[in-house]
C-alpha cells in the first residue's frame, strides 16, 4: 500500500499539469486556421480540412521586412503569430520581429499568455523586467545576446545605441497577447476615468489630461 502512495505522488510530480503550460497540446499533426470562423469557440480557430492545406500554409516572410519606427516610441513589433500566420494555429509557438530607431523603446507592456524568450541581431539594447515584488533585471545586451521574460511580468526595451536596433522574440503560445501601459493606461475605450488615475498616480487631472492628450484619448 505504501509502495501505491508512494508511486502515485511522483506521478502527481512529475506529469505536467495544463495549468502549468501554456497553450494546450495539440492531437493532430496540425491545425491551420481559419481566421473568419467564429461559429466555435474553442482555445484557437478551427481546423482548415486537411484536403485545402497547402505547403503555404506553413512558411510566413512576415519577418522580413523591417517595421516602421515613425511613430511616438520610435519602435514597431511585426507579429507572427495566429492572426498573421495561421499555420502557427494550436502549436503553442510564434515569433515578433522588433524595430527600433535609434532611441526607440518598446514601453513596458506584459504577455498575458505566454513567456518571451529573444536575441538582439541588430544594435545595442536595454532589456529589463520587473518581478511582482518590483525588482528590476535590466542589461544592455548587443548582438547574439539572449534574453527571457517570465510570463506576465512587465518588460520593456531600449535602443541604446546610435544605430538602428533589432530583435526576434518568441513566445510559447500562438496568440500571446500585449498589454500595453501606457496605451492601455491613457487610451482605453471607454477611457479610465481620470479619478482613478489621478489617486493610482498621486498627481492633479491636469497632469492625466495632458498625458491622455498625447495617446489621443
Amino acid at each position: 500500500m505504501a509502495i501505491r502512495v508512494t508511486f502515485l505522488l511522483v506521478m502527481l510530480v512529475v506529469l505536467p499539469f495544463p495549468s502549468h503550460s501554456a497553450d494546450p497540446d495539440p492531437l493532430q499533426d496540425f491545425c491551420v486556421g481559419i481566421l473568419n470562423d467564429t461559429s466555435a469557440s474553442i482555445n484557437g480557430f478551427p481546423c482548415k480540412p486537411t484536403s485545402q492545406v497547402t505547403s503555404d500554409d506553413f512558411f510566413f516572410d512576415g519577418l522580413t521586412k523591417e517595421g516602421n519606427t515613425d511613430n511616438v516610441f520610435g519602435f514597431t513589433a511585426t507579429v507572427g503569430n495566429v492572426l498573421a500566420f495561421p499555420g502557427l494555429n494550436t502549436l503553442g509557438l510564434s515569433m515578433n520581429r522588433v524595430d527600433f530607431a535609434p532611441g526607440g523603446l518598446n514601453p513596458p507592456h506584459s504577455h498575458p499568455r505566454a513567456t518571451e524568450t529573444g536575441v538582439v541581431i541588430k544594435g545595442k539594447l536595454y532589456v529589463g523586467f520587473l518581478t511582482t515584488n518590483n525588482v528590476l533585471h535590466a542589461k544592455v545586451l548587443t548582438v547574439g545576446e539572449m534574453f527571457v521574460v517570465p510570463r506576465g511580468l512587465v518588460h520593456f526595451q531600449m535602443n541604446v545605441g546610435k544605430e538602428k536596433a533589432m530583435t526576434i522574440t518568441a513566445f510559447n503560445s500562438h496568440l500571446p497577447g500585449t498589454v500595453v501601459l501606457p496605451t492601455t493606461l491613457f487610451a482605453s475605450m471607454p477611457p479610465i476615468p481620470n479619478n482613478v488615475l489621478t489617486k493610482a498616480f498621486q498627481v492633479e487631472a491636469s497632469v492625466i489630461d495632458d498625458i491622455k492628450a498625447k495617446f489621443g484619448s
